[in-house]
């Protein structure tokens, strides 16, 4: 397995992985994503070059609290997962965080998403102080 960081020249490969995704990833919202400096999408090859997994993350900053990572999306096919795809590419992500001086990551899931609170802790994630999420919909 290789983990590559994709940038612009790679929407391609987006297509290409869109079973990964939860939805058929939009061309102007990949080009969008892929073209943003703060936003970072890391893609898991297989030796024979089809596409794994992915994780995206996006760095947020604010005057008081400095640069952090939040994990937007982790994904890894059916097919492929408990083989540390997700793990590695959580890794990558905090090692790619790391060097561009965040000084942590985060990220939300389901309480009973146990695959996804598996991956994070194996990745060396911690359970924070519980907390609440809340969302509008703009649609």
């Amino acid at each position: 397995m290789r983990i590559e960081r994709l940038g612009a020249e790679h929407a391609g490969r987006v297509e290409r992985a869109a079973a990964l995704f939860d939805a058929t990833p939009a061309p102007e919202w990949t080009a969008r994503f892929l073209a943003a400096e703060n936003h970072h999408l890391l893609m898991a090859f297989s030796e024979d070059g089809d596409a794994t997994g992915f994780v995206s993350g996006v760095e947020t900053v604010h005057p008081d609290k400095g640069v952090e990572m939040f994990l937007y999306e982790l994904g890894v096919a059916p097919e492929h997962r408990g083989r540390g795809i997700g793990t590695a590419l959580v890794a990558a992500l905090g090692d790619l965080a790391r060097g561009r001086g965040c000084h942590g990551m985060w990220v939300a899931t389901e309480p009973d998403n146990e695959a996804a609170l598996a991956t994070y802790r194996a990745a060396g994630a911690s359970d924070p102080e519980p907390a609440v999420v809340l969302e509008w919909s703009f649609r």
